[in-house]
Parts: C-alpha cells; structure tokens; sequence
C-alpha cells in the first residue's frame, strides 16, 4: 500500500483529477500540485466556475446539448437551417462540427452509440426524439455524424432504418473521416470537407 505523501484533502483533489479523460495518477498529482501552488490565479477561479456551471448547466430538451439556458443558443439561433439536423453520438462531437463552422442546420446528440458490450440499447439513446423532429415537414436532411467505428456505423443503419417512412433525404459523412476516426480529435479542415462532401446512405 502507498503511503499517502499529502493531506486527505489534497489526495481528494489528486484522486478526482484522475478521473479525467487523459489524466492519469502521475498526471492527476502534478496538475494538483500546480492548482496548490496558483491557488490565488487558478484553483479559487476554477472552483468558483464549477461551483456556477454545476449550478447553471443544463441539456438542451431540444437537442441535448449543454448550455446555461433551455433550448440552448444553438437552438434559439434563428440563422441557423431549419432543413437540416445533424445527428452525433455525443456532446464532444457537436463541439468539433461546430469548431469546423461547417454546419448551419440544427443538431440532435444521441447520448452515446448502440453498443452490445456496454448494455447500450436503442432505448438507452434520444432516439424517438429524433424521429419526432425528422417527422417535421420543415425539415429536409438529417446528417448522421457518427464516428466512423462499428458500433457508429451500426447506429448510423439503425436509424436509416428508422427513418425510412420518413419523406426526409438521410446522408453520412464522407470518407474524410477515417474508418476508426474519431470526431473530437480530427482537424477542422477534415471535419469540413467531410461534411461538404457527405453521401446518401
């Protein structure tokens, strides 16, 4: 057993930081020590910003992203094109496709991908929501902004199937994406070709 080197609540601090995406032990420590070490410029700032987010984020009902607000501003924006609905698998990837500035339509994030392995089933995703909204004569196209992965492409033919009663035209991302590629890490070239580029289904 490891010998606890701080105080129990710097070893909190350490444990929580490592529970981040990309931060393992020895990761989560020197981040820790440099949040003591600034604590008047970034770990009172930082906790005062997750004090306001925990208390003012919310989702979307409309699309499912997060923001201060409900609907959020990507769904109250009245430039954007009602026609089109980007589908992505989470909130990550609607933050790429907008760092891209590729998309003007609206967007509709899933909350994960169908996945036998980890007990994700059709019911588990914001699927009849999506159905609801493609029903809208209003709208023309649906985009499915999956990754390009087994179980994103699996998802992707399980709502084709889905919308296929639907008079709405369904298109993917192009080949720009990678087989195995992930949205949150391509570049914003990358991102926009693809969806210049995106083919029918």
């Amino acid at each position: 057993m490891s010998r606890s080197i701080a105080g129990p609540e710097i070893e909190r601090l350490i444990q929580l930081l490592a529970k981040l995406p990309g931060l393992g032990p020895r990761s989560a420590r020197r981040a820790a020590l440099h949040l003591v070490k600034k604590r008047e410029q970034l770990l009172g700032p930082l906790a005062e910003a997750m004090a306001v987010a925990r208390e003012r984020i919310v989702v979307c009902s409309t699309c499912g992203n997060v923001d201060t607000s409900d609907p959020c501003g990507l769904c109250r924006d009245p430039r954007r094109d009602d026609s089109l609905i980007v589908v992505v698998a989470d909130i990550a990837d609607l933050w790429a496709l907008e760092r891209s500035g590729a998309v003007s339509g609206r967007y509709h994030v899933l909350g994960g991908v169908l996945s036998a392995l980890d007990g994700i089933r059709p019911e588990n995703l914001s699927l009849d929501s999506l159905v609801a909204r493609a029903s809208d004569p209003a709208v023309k196209e649906i985009i499915l902004a999956l990754n390009a992965t087994v179980e994103g492409q699996t998802t992707a033919h399980f709502i084709t199937d889905l919308l296929t009663h639907l008079q709405v035209k369904v298109t993917k991302l192009a080949h720009g994406v990678p087989v195995g590629g992930e949205l949150d890490y391509l570049d914003d070239g990358t991102l926009a070709a693809a969806i210049r580029q995106r083919t029918g289904f």
